[in-house]
């Protein structure tokens, strides 16, 4: 169990991040304004650029879907937002979508700060889950609409904040924009009491335990096609 020996610090979760080396030679767009989302795929060694997406999910009706559908539909609604957007650039969109579940209710992103400081409480001393969805699409003419999806879980346990620990942290502001109102590398490096079963980078937004294999078989896909032409 990754973890479960007590909290480990930034470079020891670096190292399990990063899976062996892949030959990931496509281009990757993707399609999520997530700054953690992008950093993964770079510290892999894949080049990937970010959509810039105006996309609108309150169409999609999710309070009664079960949240392993929900994650699914929205990282596909997102792959394919962008997929439409950028369908000329001849290249593979990745859309992704994260929930934390608390006791069978969806935790997402806080409102506020007041709403930050509520779910760090609420998380505190206990366990949760976390659910990353992710949808690949393929845009370049030698495939199209070659499709994948999948979900990833992890469980994560976070031990007592300190009263102290936890104000800091609101104040800091660190906590906007995450599901679940933190980040499980900063958290850890923090020193906060966290430990986690399953793939950190599931808990991050983009499991790439089971994403790499997936693109690194399409590369090499790649490589084997005779009508592909190289550089």
């Amino acid at each position: 169990m990754v973890g479960s020996k007590g909290p480990i610090h930034e470079a020891s979760i670096t190292s399990l991040l990063i899976m062996p080396p892949h030959a990931i030679d496509i281009p990757i767009l993707l399609a999520s304004q997530s700054p953690r989302r992008l950093q993964l795929l770079n510290d892999a060694g894949i080049r990937a650029q970010q959509a810039t997406l105006e996309v609108d999910d309150s169409d999609l009706n999710m309070a009664h879907a079960p949240v392993l559908h929900a994650a699914l539909a929205l990282a596909y609604f997102k792959a394919a937002a962008g997929a439409r957007l950028n369908a000329a650039r001849d290249c593979v969109v990745l859309g992704a979508d994260t929930f934390v579940v608390k006791a069978g209710r969806i935790i997402g992103k806080p409102a506020d700060a007041a709403d930050a400081d509520r779910i760090i409480q609420l998380l505190s001393g206990g366990n949760h889950i976390v659910l990353s969805g992710v949808a690949i699409i393929d845009c370049r003419t030698s495939r199209p609409n070659l499709r994948r999806l999948f979900v990833d879980q992890a469980q994560v346990r976070v031990g007592e904040v300190l009263e102290t620990e936890r104000k800091a942290y609101i104040e800091s502001g660190d906590w906007h924009g995450k599901a679940g109102a933190y980040n499980l590398g900063e958290r850890i490096d923090a020193g906060w009491p966290i430990t986690y079963e399953g793939d950190p980078t599931t808990v991050m937004g983009l499991p790439m335990r089971t994403l790499l294999p997936i693109l690194s078989s399409m590369a090499q896909l790649d490589s084997h096609d005779p009508h592909r032409i190289h550089a």
